[in-house]
């Protein structure tokens, strides 16, 4: 098939390879212009425009999608079908209805459920146990569109986002090939969505909503922690230093402890592990990385620094 694809990040990597193994055409590849990273400054490729130049294809960087010049160039490239992938900017209607086969999206939850930008971390912290993809028909809604072939998978209980982002980006670069071949074979079954979502918007995460809440209860602090590894992380503070969490284990309140301990003290510790008080139950903390420091498991930090029982927190 005669295909444009539009994406930006590593997720949407695979798709594209995988479209083009299978001996799609992508005749032109639509990704967010290039942005400056590091100390200095000096402007980074997108993953989706490394992949395409090194395959040969034109690569094409809106700052908006929407301006006239856009269609030109996609009238030009005259695709079949338009395959988006996080692309980062909303497709407006003229495009939308311009291939044949308009425009079909790989989204990564079972949709109606969190329709939004960061469906893979919020499906970890919200403590969900199954995640997957669907492959949808764009309409002008946010998410909203016919779908068309779903995958599903059950997350490990230490599932974090990266790892479920990897899963999940394998998984829909499949399913994309596949209903590629029915919608072209015509067999494509297609299931319109309910109007409601029966979970709340996967808005875009931000680094400030890493930041603990010490009186949250352990098990949705742990949630937390592994649905913003690698990124942007959830920290506290200590000593008026950052410190990252990167892996923790959440614990029942044992009737001998001390429950008047108030949110984020430490109170207990050994060679292995630091033990902190939540608004509900105890967290154990197995890796952390402090400001200016490498990430390390807890005993290694703890060589290195003197921590005592009573310490506060955030």
């Amino acid at each position: 098939m005669r295909a444009v694809f539009m994406g930006t990040p590593d997720f949407s990597v695979g798709t594209l390879e995988e479209m083009i193994r299978a001996g799609h055409q992508v005749v032109g590849v639509f990704t967010q212009p290039d942005k400056p990273k590091g100390r200095g400054k000096s402007l980074q490729m997108t993953p989706v425009k490394e992949a395409a130049l090194a395959h040969g294809i034109p690569v094409y960087q809106p700052v908006k999608i929407r301006e006239p010049e856009n269609m030109e160039i996609l009238k030009e490239l005259a695709p079949e079908v338009i395959v988006v992938v996080a692309f980062g900017q909303i497709i407006p209607r003229a495009i939308l209805e311009l291939p044949k086969y308009g425009c079909i999206n790989v989204h990564a939850s079972l949709l109606p459920k969190y329709r939004g930008a960061a469906p893979i971390q919020w499906a970890v912290i919200d403590g969900e146990e199954t995640s997957g993809v669907t492959i949808m028909q764009m309409d002008e809604g946010l998410d909203t569109g016919d779908m068309l072939l779903k995958g599903e998978i059950a997350l490990d209980p230490q599932e974090t986002g990266g790892s479920l982002f990897d899963r999940l980006s394998a998984l829909g670069a499949r399913l994309l090939v596949e209903a590629l071949a029915q919608i072209e074979a015509g067999t494509i079954a297609r299931e319109k969505q309910p109007q409601e979502s029966p979970t709340p918007y996967a808005a875009q995460i931000t680094k400030a909503q890493g930041e603990i809440r010490w009186e949250d209860p352990a098990v949705k602090i742990e949630r937390l922690i592994r649905g913003l590894n690698p990124w942007p992380s959830a920290y506290t503070r200590l000593g008026g230093k950052t410190l990252k969490l990167w892996k923790a284990q959440a614990l029942p309140q044992e009737e001998n402890s001390d429950k008047e301990a108030a949110p984020g003290t430490v109170v207990a510790r050994d060679r292995e592990s630091i033990t902190v008080q939540t608004g509900q139950g105890l967290l154990k903390l197995l890796e952390v990385q402090l400001e200016g420091k490498k990430r390390m498991d807890t005993a290694s930090f703890l060589r290195g620094y003197s921590l005592e029982e009573g310490t506060r927190l955030g």
